[in-house]
């Protein structure tokens, strides 16, 4: 990477291709999902120690739940190991955990854990470490129109007032830097139900490499990618070039 890279605020990534990776290795497809866990470590502490605000990761979709029994109870025991083992580095490195998604669904061995680590780093002002666990952007979507609606109701919003950014606050990415930054591995370019309001300006990088195979190696790698391109939001290029000389001019101004 270059010395003094343009790092993203907020770097959301669907961890995608565990299954496959165990199948091509003749490998059960928790396999896959153990040595994903692996990925989740090293990215986590890459990501880290390179400076990142927040890290949100798609660990559980709402739609998982329709997998196999029995890969949806070893994945939720890879989550109840994750919070376990990791607990010591979450404190030790000042890293928040949160979470976002209907976790009232996750079962209590993991519920629990979850909702502990959650609020004893809670004044940690590292990193934020999300995890998107029974989550779904459309859902998401959703729940934040049921609670506008219900103020609505009540007399506490008025309809006129809901905006743009009115209506995010309602979101449980509300309390995050806005999303600079989504990946896919494994080859696939679907969004796949995931921070679907958060996405507007955000950059896409889709990686062909499968999420146990990819570590802090790949992170350096799209967030190269990502230093290099030109986020205008609506904006040309003259008006981009235009506002960062005003910035260096005015930043070279004595006070």
């Amino acid at each position: 990477m270059s010395d003094q890279p343009r790092l993203p605020r907020h770097v959301g990534i669907i961890m995608d291709g565990n299954g496959r990776w165990a199948q091509l290795r003749g490998l059960p497809r928790i396999e896959g999902h153990r040595e994903g866990a692996q990925s989740v470590r090293d990215v986590t502490r890459a990501a880290r120690r390179l400076g990142l605000e927040a890290l949100t990761l798609y660990a559980f979709s709402s739609q998982n739940w329709a997998r196999p029994a029995d890969e949806v109870r070893a994945l939720m025991q890879l989550l109840c190991d994750y919070l376990r083992d990791e607990h010591d580095e979450i404190m030790d490195n000042q890293i928040r955990l949160d979470a976002i998604g209907d976790v009232e669904r996750l079962p209590p061995h993991v519920r629990d854990p979850l909702d502990a680590l959650r609020a004893e780093s809670a004044h940690h002002t590292g990193m934020t470490l999300t995890l998107a666990l029974s989550y779904g952007g459309r859902e998401s979507i959703a729940r934040a129109i049921r609670a506008v609606a219900a103020d609505v109701a009540a007399g506490t919003l008025a309809p006129d007032d809901i905006d743009v950014d009115r209506f995010g606050a309602y979101l449980p990415t509300t309390r995050l830097p806005p999303l600079d930054l989504l990946v896919r591995t494994s080859g696939e370019q679907r969004i796949s139900n995931f921070m679907l309001w958060e996405l507007a300006y955000a950059e896409l990088v889709f990686v062909d490499v499968m999420w146990p195979d990819f570590r802090k190696d790949q992170l350096h790698e799209v967030l190269d990618q990502y230093a290099a391109r030109e986020r205008r939001f609506g904006l040309t290029s003259g008006q981009i070039a235009a506002r960062a000389e005003l910035t260096a001019d005015d930043s070279d101004v004595e006070t």
